[in-house]
């Protein structure tokens, strides 16, 4: 088509992509790819769900007001900051539309989540990269790489893929040091797993240059009703709420995540298993040759000696039909990223990496 053309920066986009199921005759297969909760959503979602369905004719609210004003409830918010999206994604995207565009800078780490650099070039901003220190985001080289032209900062905490987090005091240091033109947003996907951490709102409500994302597609278990939501500013938010498409969260999503955000019991169930084999994992995998960071997440980044043994170790659990997430498009060759399942997966995926580094060792030894 001559003459037909994209946006600058559209088709530098590498596609998302999500965590491998399946595949070509996988039997009994066991997912660790995605960070999903292991346990499902609660049956109280899944009921609230099902009650929902009734009024399906009937247009949403139009901005999740009843949803948001649980979720201030919660964690003492001003609800009128809240903003509903589609997944955590959205406000990602919303807040690139609204500040980033052709002449300006996003920045965000070496490791960083992919749709960083997505959301940027989709709104015709030029994605910066700063090195991390350790796997661990560095505050100093993110101030470092800031410009006149830098509108955002991304940083996961924890982060995806790695697992790790920056404490409080790096994220006040980070938040007062960049000026004024600058939004800094915290993805917070993962900030329910961290015991005593309330994601950013404490800085949010400090500081006039803060959002913070959250998500209930990972502890919540409802990846698959795609509902998020950021926080900060006022101003900020009215921006955002002036780009997000109204009714943009479905009445049988706002229902589910009203019933889950109540269900106490089956989070805490969630929280404390996955603290339990998290350990668990990491130490099973640590004895037999490979070591993890201290993962503050759903997830453990596993690391091999080499990108050559970290692939041969996924090809050989596919075909065991379990599934991880390899992690060299973050700039992990050598790791694999592994979901912490529930007690059977974590088993099975342990005694199958044990089994394939056993028998690598053989092979180096012949």
């Amino acid at each position: 088509m001559a003459g037909i053309e994209p946006q600058p920066g559209i088709m530098e986009i590498a596609l998302y992509q999500g965590g491998a199921a399946g595949g070509p005759g996988a039997d009994n297969v066991v997912k660790l790819s995605a960070n999903e909760n292991p346990f499902g959503p609660s049956d109280a979602a899944i009921k609230a769900v099902s009650n929902a369905a009734h009024q399906l004719h009937r247009y949403p609210e139009i901005d999740a007001a009843s949803l948001r004003n649980k979720l201030a409830a919660k964690h003492g918010l001003d609800a009128e900051r809240i903003v509903m999206g589609v997944g955590s994604d959205e406000i990602l995207r919303l807040l690139a539309e609204g500040y980033a565009g052709p002449g300006t800078e996003v920045i965000y780490t070496e490791h960083g989540f992919s749709m960083y650099r997505i959301v940027a070039l989709g709104a015709g901003a030029t994605p910066v990269v700063v090195p991390e220190r350790e796997r661990i985001v560095d505050v100093d080289a993110i101030l470092d790489g800031v410009t006149d032209a830098t509108r955002l900062v991304f940083i996961a905490n924890p982060a995806n893929p790695t697992g790790t987090m920056l404490g409080l005091a790096e994220l006040e240091r980070l938040a007062t040091g960049l000026p004024d033109h600058v939004i800094l947003v915290l993805d917070g996907a993962y900030a329910e797993f961290v015991e005593g951490y309330d994601g950013g709102f404490a800085l949010a409500e400090a500081h006039d240059n803060i959002v913070v994302t959250r998500t209930f597609s990972k502890l919540f278990g409802l990846g698959g009703m795609r509902v998020g939501w950021g926080y900060g500013p006022k101003p900020i938010m009215d921006v955002l709420n002036r780009l997000r498409n109204p009714f943009n969260l479905s009445s049988v999503a706002i229902a589910a995540a009203e019933a889950a955000l109540d269900d106490t019991a089956h989070i805490e169930r969630s929280l404390r298993e996955n603290a339990r084999l998290r350990v668990w994992l990491a130490e099973a995998l640590a004895a037999i040759g490979v070591p993890s960071d201290t993962s503050m997440t759903n997830f453990i980044l596993a690391r091999f000696a080499s990108p050559e043994i970290a692939q041969a170790c996924d090809q050989f659990l596919q075909a065991e039909g379990v599934f991880v997430r390899p992690v060299a498009g973050y700039g992990l060759p050598n790791c694999l990223r592994i979901t912490v399942g529930d007690e059977a997966s974590c088993r099975r995926v342990s005694h199958v990496i044990g089994r394939f580094m056993e028998a690598h060792a053989q092979d180096a030894q012949s």
